[in-house]
C-alpha cells in the first residue's frame, strides 16, 4: 500500500492514517509471514491432525457438536475471538462457530468473511481405505484423513493466517469473520436461516469460500460460482411381496417402470426432456464465454484420471468447460430393486427405487423444477411413481467483473506463481444463500488437489499446496486492505 493512499483515506484522522501506513509498510515481519518456513508453522499440520481425528460425519451426527468445539478452540488459541451459534439448542441442529478479529489499524475498513464447514461425508467403503480414516497420517507431503482436504486442510489454511498475522505484528490489516459450519456436507439446510438469523454479525464486504481446487500443474482454480442442485427420489411398486420371476408375464416388474420413467426426462446427449426445464437457465456473458475459452483444460490427465476414453457427445476441451460452467444435468445416482448378492435369484422384485440428482446453473430454482418434474411424470403416465423431494440448493455466479475477484486473482498468482480464473465451479455449496442474505460476492480459491480423492476413500491434502495456501490467504487480506472502493 502506498503512503499516499493511506494519507488520503477518506475520513480518517491522521493518527489513524499514520498506524496503517507504519503496519503495511513492515514488509519484514509480513515477509516472515509468507515464507511460512519457520519450525512453528508445523504447528498447523498438528492442528489439522487433530480435526481429522475427531470424527464429525454429519449424514449419521456422529461428534458434530465436538467438532465444533475442538474448532473453536484452535481459533481461540489462534487469537481469534470465538463462539458457538446456535438457532434453538433444542433441535438437532450442529452449531455454527463464528470467529471474529477486528482490525486496529483499520477498524473501519473492509471485511472478509471466511466460510467453512467441520462435517465430513461418511467413509464407506472403509474396506478400500489404506490406513484409518481418522488417523490424519502423514507421509511426506501428503496428509491423509477424512476431511484432510474438505474442508477442514482448507479451514486450518484460514485460521492460521489470521494466527500467523496476530502473532507476527499483532493486528490484521482488515476485518476478518469467521462462520464455519456443520451440515455442508448434508445440504447446509439450516445456512439461509442462520444467515437470516445472525445477520447483522455476519455482515462482510466479501466471502473467501470454503475450498479452491489446484490443477495437475499445480495451478489454484478461482471459481466464481457454483451449480445448484435437486435431489430427488422415485419409488415404483407392483405387489405386494417379491413374488417368483415366472409370473412376470402378468406381473408388471416395477424396475422396468421406473427405467422407463427416467429414460422419458433425459435423451441419449444429455439433453432433460422435461417441459421449460431450461426456461430460467442464465446463458453466459461475453466476459463469462472469454474467460472460458482461456481456462485452461487437461482433458488427457481427465480422461486418464477417471478412467474414460472419450467425453459424453465426443466433446472437445472447449466445450467441456462449458458443460462444466453452465449446463444443467439429469444424473441417476443410485437404482435399488431386487436382488442383487452372488448368483441368481429368480424373483420378480416388489419395489424399485432410484435416486437422481439434477444440477442447476443461475436463475433455475430447485422448488420449481421439482414441480416441473412432478408435471412430467404425470403428464407420461407416471402419476403411480411416487416423487419425494430430497434437497435442493440454487447456483450462485459472482461477476468476473467484481473488483473482489482481481485482488484474488493477484493474490492467488503471486502465492502460487500462477492461477486460473474459471466462471463457476460443477459442484454444489450453499454460495447462493450468502449472496441473497448478505448481498455480497462469494469467492473459491484454495489448496484442494483436483484429485485428492475427496468424498471417497484415501482422502489426502497436500502440505506443500496448504502452505501456498496460507500465503495466499495472507495477500488476499492485506490486498483487501489497500483497495479503496469496491
Amino acid at each position: 500500500m502506498s503512503r499516499n493512499f493511506a494519507i488520503n483515506m477518506v475520513g480518517q484522522d491522521a493518527l489513524y492514517a499514520v498506524t496503517f501506513n507504519l503496519f503495511v509498510m513492515n514488509r519484514k515481519l509480513l515477509n516472515e509471514i509468507r515464507s511460512t518456513e519457520s519450525p512453528e508453522d508445523d504447528r498447523f499440520i498438528v492442528d489439522l491432525q487433530s480435526l481429522i481425528k475427531q470424527k464429525s460425519i454429519s449424514a449419521t451426527k456422529q461428534g458434530l457438536v465436538e467438532c465444533a468445539n475442538l474448532v473453536l478452540n484452535i481459533m481461540q488459541n489462534a487469537g481469534i475471538t470465538s463462539e458457538l451459534l446456535y438457532l434453538d439448542r433444542n433441535e438437532d441442529v450442529p452449531p455454527i462457530v463464528y470467529g471474529e478479529v477486528k482490525s486496529k489499524a483499520n477498524p473501519n475498513g473492509k471485511t472478509i468473511l471466511f466460510y467453512n464447514h467441520y462435517d465430513v461425508q461418511p467413509i464407506e467403503p472403509v474396506e478400500l481405505w489404506n490406513q484409518d480414516p481418522f488417523s490424519g497420517k502423514v507421509e511426506g507431503d501428503y496428509i491423509f484423513g477424512r476431511g484432510s482436504a474438505d474442508d477442514k486442510g482448507e479451514l486450518i489454511t484460514r485460521i492460521k493466517t489470521v494466527e500467523y498475522f496476530l502473532k507476527k505484528i499483532g493486528d490484521v490489516p482488515c476485518n476478518v469473520k469467521f462462520i464455519v459450519e456443520g451440515e455442508e456436507e448434508t445440504g447446509s439446510m439450516h445456512i439461509e436461516k442462520y444467515l437470516s438469523v445472525y445477520r447483522e454479525k455476519f455482515l462482510c464486504t466479501g466471502v473467501i469460500w470454503e475450498s479452491g481446487d489446484v490443477d495437475e500443474k499445480d495451478r489454484p482454480i478461482i471459481s466464481l460460482g457454483m451449480k445448484g442442485i435437486l435431489s430427488v427420489e422415485l419409488i415404483a411398486k407392483e405387489a405386494s411381496k417379491d413374488v417368483h420371476s415366472s409370473l412376470a408375464v402378468l406381473i408388471e416388474n416395477p424396475a422396468w417402470r421406473l427405467i422407463r420413467a427416467i429414460e422419458s426426462m433425459r435423451d441419449d446427449k444429455g439433453n432433460i426432456l422435461i417441459r421449460d426445464w431450461y426456461k430460467e437457465a442464465r446463458v453466459f456473458t461475453k466476459e463469462e464465454v472469454a474467460a472460458l475459452a482461456s481456462e485452461p483444460f487437461d482433458e488427457h490427465e481427465f480422461k486418464r484420471e477417471y478412467g474414460i476414453d472419450k467425453f459424453l457427445n465426443n466433446l472437445k476441451a472447449t466445450e467441456a468447460r462449458k458443460v462444466l460452467a453452465g449446463t444443467p444435468t439429469c444424473n441417476i445416482v443410485g437404482f435399488i430393486s431386487g436382488y442383487t448378492g452372488e448368483g441368481i435369484k429368480n424373483i420378480l422384485p416388489a419395489i424399485a427405487i432410484a435416486k437422481l440428482d439434477f444440477r442447476l446453473i443461475p436463475d433455475m430454482m430447485p422448488q420449481l423444477q421439482f414441480e416441473r418434474l412432478q408435471n412430467h411424470l404425470q403428464k407420461n403416465g407416471f402419476e403411480d411413481i411416487c416423487l419425494k423431494f430430497v434437497d435442493g440448493e440454487p447456483a450462485s455466479r459472482t461477476s468476473i467483473s467484481h473488483p473482489l475477484v482481481h485482488i484474488v486473482i493477484e493474490a492467488a498468482t503471486e502465492a502460487f506463481g500462477t492461477s486460473i480464473t474459471s466462471v463457476s465451479a460443477a459442484g454444489t455449496g450453499p454460495m447462493y444463500y450468502f449472496n441473497k442474505v448478505l448481498n455480497v460476492p462469494c469467492i473459491s480459491v484454495g489448496s484442494t488437489y483436483i484429485y485428492a480423492n475427496i468424498h471417497s476413500p484415501n482422502e489426502f491434502a497436500r502440505i506443500d499446496l496448504l502452505r501456498k495456501t496460507i500465503k495466499c490467504m495472507s495477500k488476499i487480506m492485506e490486498k483487501v486492505a489497500a483497495t479503496p472502493d469496491f
